[in-house]
């Protein structure tokens, strides 16, 4: 386990994209929502004490392939699944392509790939569009922070209350020694700068997860720029992808944008502390991203937006990421290789989390996407929990 996440952490953004291009990622997807009526807080739990039934062999009828695009925010630690999925089962590969979320799903709706993957779950107006004979079951598989990294040499730490991180978003404070900045970080070495944001400029979950905060805590950034995967920045230069805006802050002294923690945090870009709800400055970290489930309810539906959490200890910016999944598939195989890829993810997928960055599951969570991914094929039957056997 070590080697591997020594080789993913050491290649992710060099090696990576390849991987991903070629095809060693993510799984495919889910059922329809949970049997479950009743939505309660969800807490998160050690994810070592989910485990899989344990096949020596998936009886898969011969060597099936499944194809997902989606969101690059969960991309490398799908590289990683699915690695580990490909070792387990040599007869089940899964190739996914680090497209974003907004051309993850518009393939999915098209029916070019076999799941899609997005870190904003899809609007009622996207599901219609995908065919009644497949229908589409959304599963959060994992979750994660969205950061302001930063590049400025001199500043280690920063601290920024929501009104002075979004007055930067909204191109209203232009400098590094803005009196405001100045005031949060007392004792800071802000140099005279101009400030440049770097933005998402292709269609984003991550960005739709943003933006989304952004109208939730500013009026004033909701009538000018609004939320959605793809919206017009007020100021800044855009790049494509996690991977790309990640470069953007390495080579632009000066420089802020949004990216997801653990691209953050592997490539040692610094980030700032942002005030919450609470009127808290938090800094993102595993354990203040499970704060933030903590105080989410997650619908039947698995469908959960988390514009603003509550809590003392939460931090502000947290999502989680679903595979879209087809409710039909007709290749029996197929079916069959989504659900076990699903219980991969529900499973030791979920200790990999953990280690690269991720927020595991809430035990709930996992029991509901799990209940809603059985209903995909009849010939596999998921477990989830100690003592459990699954029939293959």
């Amino acid at each position: 386990m070590l080697s591997l996440l020594n080789v993913v952490k050491n290649n992710r953004f060099t090696t990576s994209i390849t991987v991903l291009t070629l095809g060693i990622s993510l799984t495919a997807c889910g059922g329809s929502p949970s049997p479950d009526s009743s939505a309660t807080k969800e807490s998160p739990v050690p994810a070592q004490d989910t485990v899989a039934s344990s096949p020596t062999k998936l009886d898969l009828g011969g060597k099936v392939t499944l194809t997902g695009a989606g969101a690059s925010f969960p991309a490398p630690l799908y590289a990683s699944w699915f690695i580990e999925l490909n070792k387990k089962y040599p007869n089940l590969q899964v190739n996914y392509q680090s497209v974003g979320s907004g051309a993850g799903v518009e393939q999915f709706i098209k029916g070019t790939v076999d799941f899609g993957a997005s870190d904003v779950a899809m609007k009622d107006e996207e599901i219609q569009k995908v065919p009644q004979d497949k229908g589409v079951i959304l599963l959060p598989v994992t979750a994660g922070s969205i950061v302001l990294a930063y590049n400025l040499p001199d500043v280690p730490e920063l601290k920024l209350p929501r009104a002075v991180y979004i007055d930067i978003l909204l191109g209203k404070i232009k400098s590094w020694d803005d009196p405001l900045i100045a005031k949060a970080n007392p004792g800071a070495k802000l140099p005279k700068q101009p400030i440049t944001v770097v933005y998402r400029s292709d269609g984003s979950g991550t960005t739709g997860v943003f933006t989304k905060h952004l109208s939730a805590i500013s009026p004033e950034w909701k009538s000018k720029v609004g939320d959605g995967k793809s919206v017009k920045w007020a100021v800044g230069v855009g790049a494509k992808g996690n991977e790309g805006v990640t470069a953007q802050i390495q080579q632009t002294q000066g420089s802020i944008g949004y990216v997801e923690y653990t691209y953050a945090k592997e490539n040692k870009l610094n980030f700032a502390a942002l005030e919450n709800k609470s009127g808290s400055i938090v800094v993102a970290s595993d354990k203040s991203a499970a704060k933030t489930l903590e105080a989410v309810i997650l619908p039947d539906n698995l469908r959960a937006f988390i514009t603003d959490p509550e809590g003392a200890d939460s931090y502000p910016i947290v999502t989680y990421t679903w595979v879209l999944a087809y409710k039909k598939y007709p290749d029996a195989a197929k079916a069959k290789a989504v659900e076990a890829a699903i219980e991969y993810a529900l499973t030791d997928g979920q200790k990999l989390a953990t280690e690269l960055g991720y927020v595991p599951l809430p035990q709930s969570v996992i029991a509901k996407v799990a209940a809603a991914a059985d209903q995909i094929s009849p010939d596999y039957k998921i477990a989830v929990s100690s003592g459990s056997s699954a029939s293959k």
